[in-house]
């Protein structure tokens, strides 16, 4: 409960941050000293959240693909990069998990990892979106331009992921079915960096014709 306290606490102000369109000093380092506060709590309840994880998986059929990692140390692995963060103390990954089913272990890998990498491009989708409605607050963007903008972010999800670049597979299981085809779930962590840029190239794309003076209006709500 204290950990998770202590999270709430660093996101409170990190949405505080993103609607001020600032990080004051006092601010950043209230973040990270929550952060170092609760990072040996955090890493305990994650091992222990894994092995909990990792016994329901094992219970259900599931086994750690070929080579990979036991299905625990798998889960630790997932569990502590969701709490990283970058130098801006914001999450340094976005997560995304997706199934799949094939007749072979190769064929239900890639549909999954695909599906994945889709996740991911629908949480982008979502954080550019918030980002853009902010800036009408803020007064980065007139109303019409925030819907033009928005419109073109929510027509570009497919674009966004094929844009997304090396995706790190974190968790990697599979089990085989009745029908003997195999399942195959992955986890997988993408750069919040990388990720910015992946919807600031299709956004661009999408944008091409557009005035110049609304692609540098972009370019400065993205941070670049």
């Amino acid at each position: 409960m204290k950990a998770a306290k202590m999270v709430l606490s660093v996101l409170l102000l990190g949405m505080v941050s993103i609607a001020s369109g600032q990080i004051s000093k006092e601010q950043l380092d209230e973040r990270k000293a929550l952060v170092k506060a609760s990072k040996a709590e955090l890493q305990e309840k994650a091992t222990k959240a894994a092995r909990k994880e990792g016994k329901r998986l094992q219970h259900e059929g599931w086994q750690a693909a070929p080579g990979a990692l036991p299905v625990e140390k798998q889960l630790d692995k997932s569990y502590l990069m969701q709490m990283e963060y970058d130098e801006d103390m914001f999450p340094k990954y976005l997560m995304a998990e997706a199934m799949s089913v094939g007749s072979n272990y190769d064929a239900a890998k890639m549909q999954a990892m695909e599906l994945a990498k889709q996740n991911l491009a629908g949480q982008i989708q979502t954080e550019i979106t918030a980002l853009v409605e902010n800036s009408v607050a803020n007064k980065q963007l007139e109303a019409g331009e925030a819907e033009s903008v928005t419109q073109t972010v929510m027509a570009s999800k497919n674009v966004i992921a094929q844009s997304i670049g090396r995706v790190i597979v974190v968790v990697e299981v599979y089990r085989t079915l009745r029908n003997r085809n195999k399942e195959v779930l992955v986890r997988i962590a993408y750069n919040s960096a990388m990720a910015k840029a992946a919807a600031r190239k299709a956004v661009r794309e999408q944008l091409e014709g557009k005035a110049e003076e609304l692609h540098g209006k972009l370019d400065g709500i993205l941070g670049w």
